[in-house]
């Protein structure tokens, strides 16, 4: 999950960098759901892992 969202942030800054803004914006928007996906799954996977012990 966060190597897709790696991803997307690349070709965002890329597009942004040849001057695609509408393409930059919705590829930083994707990144941003990604990684914020990743961060609850993260801290999820953790708890859980916590409460078993």
């Amino acid at each position: 999950m966060l190597h897709y969202a790696v991803v997307f942030f690349v070709i965002a800054l890329i597009a942004a960098l040849f001057g695609f803004g509408g393409l930059a914006a919705g590829a930083a928007g994707i990144a941003k759901i990604l990684f914020l996906v990743f961060v609850v799954m993260a801290v999820a996977t953790f708890l859980i892992g916590l409460v078993r012990k």
